[in-house]
């Protein structure tokens, strides 16, 4: 091949990179990636089935768990505007709170507060809220150890003595105060008799503490607290007891016709 040959190969390569040149910039190339996707763009969160393919037909994806993973479609971040992934992040736990229980077994919890929340697929936060076992030893818990034990209402003791002498000491009379407590379990042997048999499940019971069964503090034993379960018993029926929850208490007071008194 002579001179003038070769002078026209080095020709026809120079126009073909001037032709190769102009078409990359004036004839459009189709991009594939997140642009391309038909339905849906961009997807929240982790979506395996958002995905396109790359100009080299390899997988990207278009959700946003792909900025953790690193395989997001070239054009992710111009399509969809999304910035870089935000992990959550959690301030230090609070102290424990008190025991849900004040006597026995119970419950504590502590809480943290979310100081910035998760973005872009960033990591999800973690526990908020713990909750472990404790076991209340409250200074009341021996009251709510106690247990009532009661009577129906017609033993009531509101007569003068006939038989009492002048001398004989009278005991001190003290007002009675009423208590009305919900009743929670009783026995099956409580419908042995029929005033005991009134203390079912959920009936409201007003109880009477008169004077002679006070101890020294002025108050009836068992006469129940708020927010314990506490426990009673039927002195007059054998095997009839259960358990009620405080709900009012009233002073210088006196219990409705068919009611109980405490002994």
């Amino acid at each position: 091949m002579g001179a003038h040959g070769w002078s026209a190969v080095r020709m026809g390569i120079v126009v073909c990179g001037y032709l190769a040149f102009f078409c990359s910039e004036f004839v459009p190339v189709t991009e594939a990636g997140c642009r391309e996707r038909g339905h849906q763009n961009c997807c929240p969160s982790r979506d395996n089935k958002c995905f396109e393919y790359t100009r080299r037909k390899t997988v990207c994806y278009c959700d946003s768990y792909c900025q953790k993973t690193r395989d997001c479609c070239e054009d992710y971040q111009h399509v969809c505007q999304i910035s870089a992934a935000m992990d959550c992040a959690v301030g230090s736990w609070g102290p424990w709170s008190s025991c849900s229980s004040p006597c026995g077994v119970g419950s504590k919890e502590r809480s943290r507060q979310v100081t910035i929340p998760p973005r872009n697929g960033g990591t999800p936060c973690p526990d908020l809220r713990q909750r472990r076992g404790c076991y209340g030893n409250n200074v009341i818990c021996d009251n709510a150890k106690e247990v009532a034990k009661i009577l129906p209402d017609f033993f009531k003791r509101n007569f003068k003595d006939p038989w009492r002498r002048p001398h004989m000491l009278m005991k001190e009379e003290k007002d009675s105060y009423c208590v009305y407590l919900r009743v929670k379990q009783a026995s099956a042997a409580c419908k042995l008799k029929l005033w005991s048999a009134q203390l079912v499940r959920e009936r409201l019971v007003c109880a009477e503490c008169q004077s002679d069964a006070m101890s020294n503090s002025d108050r009836c034993a068992g006469d129940g607290m708020e927010g314990i379960r506490t426990f009673w018993t039927a002195a007059s029926t054998p095997g009839c007891h259960g358990s009620w929850m405080w709900e009012l208490s009233s002073e210088q007071c006196r219990c409705p016709p068919y009611s109980v008194l405490f002994v």
